[in-house]
């Protein structure tokens, strides 16, 4: 995590103190680092294990699993703002015998938990990091917007939905100011899971068959969203509101599959095969979400958000894109 001496200074002359779960996270880690270099913050980073290693300027507080913590409240005392950003993610190869009670304890249990802490410490605002997975997982002809109906479909995204609507019971009933974003697939760098095979497979140069996919996706870098969450947890018009995010740009997959084979330096393996038929291969195979993510669309429209606080994505997806080949070790 950055230091620097000026910052050191000014951060300790700023009352704004914004609390981070999930520190040791994808997203987490990165907000930390974010608000460690600002002149305009203090950041709390609560971690569930002991980090190796923090930053001087963050106050680091270990809260152990949010859903049994015992502490938390203490952890949030005196915090402003709390970006609440630990969660359950997608698990490739889920080994679980219940994944939906494995999800429901992080997702749902514990953010009822800090939101309870965090309004008994008076914490001003809770900015949530949701999912557009709450939405759904396909469209093509309309994009994914705010005012759609919930229509969640994997265990993920239905408990992403269930901590919302908690949420939202604790803001009707309290002084408590929520802000809930959801984003669609998030890359930079440090990434895991799918993002992270995908260019694994590129850089060993295996054979995709995707070349006639002709779909469209949303993303969001991890620089633009952690830029976003910042504006989120400041902007007063945020207050109340929930909001999709995204570098307002969609790539089909073999854009994204030729970007990263760019910054890579390598050239993409792209094959041309039916997409009818590679979705008829992922039912028969049981792998029809992993498919999906591949071929499908998804896309979302995040002008609210822009409308409502003025927010613009800043980091072009090249350069996100060659910041996460970089940090993966991958690159030639």
């Amino acid at each position: 995590m950055r230091s620097s001496a000026a910052g050191g200074t000014a951060l300790a002359s700023n009352p704004n103190l914004i609390a981070v779960s999930g520190a040791s996270g994808f997203v987490g880690s990165a907000l930390v680092d974010e608000l460690a270099g600002s002149a305009s913050h203090v950041c709390r980073a609560l971690f569930r294990l002991q980090p190796a290693s923090i930053s001087p300027l963050v106050d680091a507080r270990v809260v152990g699993d949010l859903a049994i913590a015992t502490d938390l409240k203490e952890a949030l005392r005196g915090v402003d703002v709390l970006v609440h950003a630990a969660a359950r993610a997608h698990v490739l190869n889920d080994a679980e015998t219940n994944p939906l009670e494995a999800y429901r304890h992080i997702n749902v249990a514990g953010t009822e938990r800090i939101a309870r802490a965090a309004i008994a410490a008076g914490v001003r605002r809770f900015v949530y990091i949701s999912s557009i997975g709450v939405n759904g997982k396909r469209n093509f002809e309309q994009r994914f917007t705010e005012a759609d109906e919930p229509a969640p479909v994997d265990d993920y995204g239905r408990t992403k939905w269930e901590a919302e609507q908690k949420l939202q019971g604790f803001a009707r009933s309290s002084d408590l100011e929520l802000v809930i974003l959801r984003p669609p697939l998030v890359y930079g760098p440090y990434v895991k899971g799918n993002v992270a095979r995908l260019m694994r497979i590129i850089a060993r140069g295996i054979p995709l068959p995707l070349a006639s996919v002709d779909n469209q996706r949303s993303m969001i870098g991890l620089g633009n969203l952690v830029s976003a969450i910042v504006t989120a947890a400041e902007h007063p018009r945020a207050r109340g509101r929930t909001f999709l995010v995204s570098d307002q740009h969609d790539l089909s997959t073999p854009e994204l599959i030729r970007l990263i084979a760019r910054a890579l330096g390598r050239v993409p393996n792209l094959w041309p095969f039916p997409p009818s038929l590679l979705f008829a291969a992922g039912r028969i195979t049981g792998r029809s979400a992993e498919v999906e993510r591949l071929a499908g669309s998804l896309r979302i429209d995040s002008s609210a958000f822009t409308e409502a606080t003025g927010w613009r994505p800043s980091v072009p997806i090249e350069s996100e894109i060659a910041r996460m080949v970089e940090a993966s070790g991958l690159k030639r």
